[in-house]
């Protein structure tokens, strides 16, 4: 009856199953408006169900208002319920999800080895923590984080970076990225213009774009943002990563550090401190935060993707005193809060230094790996090339002189199964940084290090 055809195996209830296919038809119009329906035990005959079953799926479609009916007369569809057939969009395939195409070698940048996780003591740290947390915090505990997390993150940026700083200015927050949203929409108040150094992330670009800033390019080299280049401005803030500068990795120096707060305070504009990955340094002890030099200008921004595992989703930030409030007013308007048992977890984690011995271990490995990385390139490219930055994080920012790599290049490596990224797709300015690759090594074991220098030898040499 009326073309409907029931699955009696669906998970689908047979009512529901009568209710979305009479108001397909109405919506459709191929049931029109005033047209009686069949009565309750006639429509259950023809489709051998219940009475009740019809029912149900008529006080559903009664309910949203798809049909009429008056005691004493028939059930009736309502009026201006035909819908327009639309073309539906085509589907990027590119960004609509995680990649499905199977590469040789993966270059990425910014991924750590979860292979060497330890999930066991983890998901032990989490059972402990959903068992043991406070019955008031399993309800909404706060736009700032947990108490336990904030103290535990104060503690652990002194012992890691020399970094003394009040829990009460620690703000927990969803990653990295969610940190930028927030402090855009924070210091969009004071103007949209907003300084950024030239390469950047070009996730982090996107997201001020996204929030409508003018976007300023400021120059990097060597050793990080060019501060000689710095102009008087309307810039409400200034964007940096000043401990791994990405994409080129350099250090900025004391002398540009100290320039660059002068800038701050002459121009009356924040200073914005991503600091993705310092823990993974090979040289020395992780660079002290610029935030050290000056915690009222400087918004450090902080976070664990990188040092445990990226879907666990906890970063923060550390805030001058003037902007608590409004942070506070804004995440409660965002999402609240961060989940309070994975902050139970890692503030535990924290506390009995088990974060402290995963990253020695981590940075001992990613050392390791990026020698053996070093040694591959010097045995296959001979010395056509040499790095860029600090021996630190989980990348290699190569230049090849006079070679150029462009989205050709990128296309042409990602048919011989390597997957990498030019410096280029990181610029604001294109064509300045041509000549040079980025080489995610972090997650890469040392046979698919050599395994991917040899592809990436073999497409450059064609």
């Amino acid at each position: 009856m009326l073309g409907i055809e029931l699955h009696r195996n669906s998970g689908i209830s047979l009512a529901r199953q009568i209710y979305q296919a009479l108001r397909n038809q109405m919506t459709e119009g191929r049931l029109k408006q005033g047209e009686a329906l069949p009565s309750t035990r006639e429509m259950a005959r023809h489709l051998s169900v219940s009475r009740n079953t019809v029912c149900e799926a008529y006080e559903m479609l009664s309910s949203e208002g798809f049909i009429e009916s008056r005691q004493g007369s028939q059930t009736r569809v309502a009026n201006g319920l035909l819908l327009e057939k639309t073309d539906l969009p085509v589907e990027n395939i590119e960004e609509s999800g995680p990649s499905t195409f199977s590469y040789l070698v993966d270059f990425r940048t910014g991924q750590p080895d979860l292979r060497y996780f330890p999930k066991s003591l983890w998901l032990q740290y989490i059972r402990k923590a959903s068992e043991d947390l406070p019955q008031e915090q399993w309800g909404y505990s706060g736009t700032e984080g947990i108490p336990a997390l904030r103290k535990a993150i104060a503690d652990w940026v002194f012992r890691s970076k020399g970094m003394t700083v009040s829990s009460q200015d620690i703000f927990v927050t969803s990653g990295a990225t969610q940190a930028l949203h927030l402090l855009a929409e924070l210091l969009s108040v004071y103007g949209k213009d907003i300084l950024m150094e030239d390469p950047c992330h070009i996730g982090m670009l996107r997201v001020l774009q996204g929030k409508g800033f003018n976007i300023l390019p400021v120059p990097v080299d060597k050793q990080g943002l060019q501060t000689d280049s710095l102009k008087r401005n309307s810039a409400c803030a200034i964007y940096v990563t000043p401990s791994h500068q990405f994409p080129l990795g350099g250090i900025l120096p004391a002398t540009r550090r100290a320039a660059l707060i002068r800038f701050a305070r002459e121009n009356d504009l924040f200073i914005i401190e991503d600091d993705y990955d310092s823990e993974f340094r090979y040289c020395g002890p992780p660079v002290a935060p610029l935030c050290t030099m000056d915690p009222q200008r400087v918004i450090y921004v902080g976070t664990f993707s990188k040092i445990l595992y990226p879907a666990l989703r906890i970063g923060y930030v550390v805030l001058p005193h003037k902007f608590h409030s409004q942070w506070r007013y804004l995440r409660r308007h965002v999402d609240v809060q961060n989940p309070p048992f994975e902050q139970a977890a890692l503030a535990e984690y924290l506390r009995t230094r088990k974060l402290d011995r995963h990253v020695r271990q981590m940075r001992k490995l990613y050392g390791q790996r990026r020698e053996i990385l070093l040694q591959a390139m010097e045995e296959k490219f001979g010395r056509v090339w040499h790095p860029w930055g600090d021996a630190s994080g989980l990348h290699l920012a190569l230049e090849f002189p006079g070679f150029h790599f462009d989205e050709s290049f990128t296309l042409r490596c990602k048919e011989s199964g390597i997957r990498i990224t030019p410096v280029d797709y990181h610029s604001i300015h294109k064509g300045v940084h041509l000549d040079k690759l980025l080489l995610g090594y972090g997650h890469l074991e040392a046979k698919e290090i050599r395994k991917g220098v040899t592809l990436l030898y073999d497409c450059i040499q064609k």
